[in-house]
């Protein structure tokens, strides 16, 4: 039997961005794709067939979260990730660095050992090295695996910085010795080094000496201005490999969104419409709504009253501002489905102007009103 191997296509080649198809054993992902967040084996306050309806063709989920609990053991029991949380769709994970420098009581980082911390949960200790984190997503079965590395907290020290992709690097190497062949899965390096051309740019050379499947870019989004990211995102653009997929990190909002697609980025993941959701904060075409204003009392129109998808135009406002703000489950699931059903269609919408040569324009007309 001829195995299914994971392959990029571009379809769509501007001199700056493009749409493709990622190809996986899972199913096809049109790009540029946006990744709902499974955190823990769940897209929080969501039904797994609902997020496909909403267009969705690939969702993410994380290491760190799953080794913690329920354990990697438990999940690999139960036939891998996609079988114990009933999803067909294609998985990424990745490799749990930034929940170790977010979330963990941290204890030391050894070039060898790994990261050695302590749970958020328990306080039990952990050693999380490039070895263990490909055991672990090998033994969740995902798709898409995600390097080790080190995102270290926003800092603008070029010393620091070096000092931290150099580990990457290493860590990178390590971990594609461990994840081994396999043409079913594909395998993402993860380009370092803040927001510093210099070493940006040796990240990158780095890692395209290694030979990954994909290549992500990290250590963006974790509280420096938009326009540096972008910066960023400039430089890097015209040396990333055309033939691979190119995933920014944990971006963003749609204008986040809408920015990096014009500087060549092809897939993008954030918790943000699942957490905004569920806090009472609607993505919409018009804006942002706080759905708990007391202005939404008495409007009865929906969020959307042109979205047929899901029956979500049959719920107003109104409706909304009173489930939210009486704590029912109710609220936070129809606006969390409302949320990822939004980005979906932004998603699709910037692949519509980009084949048809008009994104430019869409572009300009959104970027500073989503």
């Amino acid at each position: 039997m001829t195995l299914k191997k994971f392959k990029f296509d571009v379809l769509t080649n501007n001199e700056n961005y493009r749409t493709g198809i990622i190809s996986t054993k899972r199913g096809s992902i049109k790009t540029p794709a946006f990744m709902p967040v499974g955190t823990q084996a769940t897209v929080k306050a969501t039904f797994i067939d609902d997020i496909i309806k909403t267009g969705s063709e690939i969702i993410l989920s994380n290491t760190y979260h799953l080794m913690v609990r329920p354990g990697v053991n438990r999940i690999i029991d139960a036939g891998g990730l996609h079988k114990f949380m009933n999803c067909p769709l294609p998985i990424l994970t990745d490799s749990g660095g930034y929940q170790v420098m977010s979330l963990s009581k941290m204890n030391k980082i050894d070039r060898e050992k790994g990261a050695i911390f302590n749970s958020h949960i328990d306080g039990k200790k952990f050693i999380l090295s490039p070895e263990e984190s490909m055991r672990i997503q090998k033994g969740l079965n995902s798709d898409i695996v995600m390097v080790m590395d080190e995102c270290p907290k926003n800092n603008l020290d070029h010393a620091t910085i070096k000092k931290s992709l150099e580990l990457s690097t290493y860590w990178a190497e390590r971990s594609k010795v461990a994840f081994g062949f396999n043409p079913e899965k594909a395998l993402f390096g993860i380009v370092q080094g803040g927001l510093y051309k210099d070493l940006r740019n040796k990240s990158l050379d780095d890692l395209l000496k290694i030979n990954f499947d994909g290549i992500a870019i990290g250590g963006l989004a974790v509280g420096e201005p938009q326009k540096e990211m972008f910066k960023v995102l400039d430089f890097l653009s015209n040396r990333l490999p055309i033939e691979k997929p190119r995933y920014l990190m944990g971006v963003g909002t749609p204008s986040d969104i809408l920015g990096a697609v014009k500087r060549g980025i092809d897939m993008f993941d954030c918790v943000l419409p699942t957490r905004s959701g569920r806090t009472g904060l609607a993505f919409t075409w018009k804006g942002r709504l706080n759905i708990r204003n007391a202005k939404y009392q008495k409007d009865n129109t929906p969020l959307d009253e042109n979205c047929t998808n899901l029956n979500l135009n049959r719920y107003s406002k109104n409706y909304l501002n009173h489930l939210l703000n009486t704590n029912e489950i109710l609220g936070s699931m129809l606006l969390t489905l409302h949320n990822i059903n939004f980005y979906q269609e932004l998603m699709s919408e910037i692949r519509k102007n980009i084949e048809t040569g008009t994104f430019d324009i869409f572009h300009d007309h959104y970027i500073d009103k989503l």
